[in-house]
């Protein structure tokens, strides 16, 4: 990813990526891997596709609280996706500008989780009475950028984070991680050949250790076959608890992801393509499953 110094967007975005890269240790090995088999030179080459954030759906929180800060720097709200199973609904969100990635937001259903679900979120998130973002001054985007690693609400108790987990492991996910950064995107179609497509480029990062997720396959394909992803699998990172009791739970992850030209532009060269070419947006059935990097049936094979 490269960043510039002085546009506001490259300010967060830095001041995102940078704690990311730094706890997720895919991050970094995959960089220097693609580096040392020349295809980039160096990490700037990569193109982020988009970064994904988790919310609570509750009172001054959610997707109506933390959009407003990608709608005051120029993104625009595109479509909604709804998670039935996980109770998730989710919008993404296009650039003002097309170097900068998609962003994809989700938010939990609270209300539709058991009652003693609901109690043990609302004992966290009650104290906030309005909505943080109105607090945040645009003008300054660094203040901005450390927004998403401010402490919401109190360091969650070990025994509420387990009790979510039985019913909802995005939710224990959000509790502890609040508004991390769940995933960046690698743009595999920007790749030289043959690493441009999914199969060769999963197979480059399997021989480098990378694990992947294999919920729905390694690769999720959109219904029209134009939007191929996969992701890595997060990886167990002691997290401290309350009363410091610790426990290895799932950090964050790494997405790769592959968009086929539309049907009208398929005769361009490669070289020639550009982003309005190539399939826009997200597909429902590929998110959920890639939400599941974070799940244990997942991160078990780590253990």
């Amino acid at each position: 990813m490269k960043f510039t110094t002085n546009h506001p967007l490259d300010i967060i975005l830095k001041a995102l990526f940078e704690p990311y890269k730094a706890s997720v240790p895919d991050v970094s090995h995959i960089t220097e891997a693609m580096k040392a088999s020349k295809l980039i030179a160096n990490e700037d080459e990569i193109i982020n596709d988009h970064i994904a954030f988790r919310t609570l759906g509750v009172p001054h929180l959610g997707i109506a609280s933390l959009e407003k800060i990608f709608l005051a720097y120029g993104y625009q709200r595109m479509d909604a996706y709804y998670f039935e199973e996980k109770k998730l609904d989710a919008f993404w969100y296009t650039p003002p500008e097309p170097q900068y990635p998609r962003i994809f937001i989700s938010e939990l259903r609270v209300k539709d989780l058991s009652p003693t679900a609901q109690r043990t979120i609302y004992n966290y998130t009650n104290a906030i009475i309005t909505d943080p973002v109105g607090d945040l001054d645009f003008e300054n985007p660094e203040s901005v950028g450390h927004f998403f690693y401010r402490p919401l609400w109190q360091t969650p108790a070990l025994d509420d984070f387990l009790s979510l987990g039985k019913e909802s492991e995005y939710a224990a996910w959000v509790i502890y991680n609040r508004y991390y950064l769940n995933h960046y995107t690698i743009s595999v179609h920007a790749l030289p050949e043959p690493y441009n497509r999914l199969e060769s480029f999963n197979a480059f990062l399997e021989k480098n250790g990378i694990v992947l997720n294999t919920a729905g396959g390694k690769i999720k394909i959109s219904a029209d076959g134009l939007l191929r992803q996969s992701s890595s699998v997060a990886k167990m990172l002691t997290a401290t608890f309350a009363n410091d009791e610790q426990l290895k739970i799932s950090g964050s992850y790494v997405e790769f992801a592959e968009r086929l030209p539309l049907p009208e532009f398929k005769h361009l060269p490669k070289g020639t393509l550009k982003r309005e070419h190539l399939r826009e947006g997200f597909e429902s059935a590929n998110a959920d499953k890639i939400f599941e990097s974070t799940y244990t049936e997942q991160t078990a094979k780590y253990s």
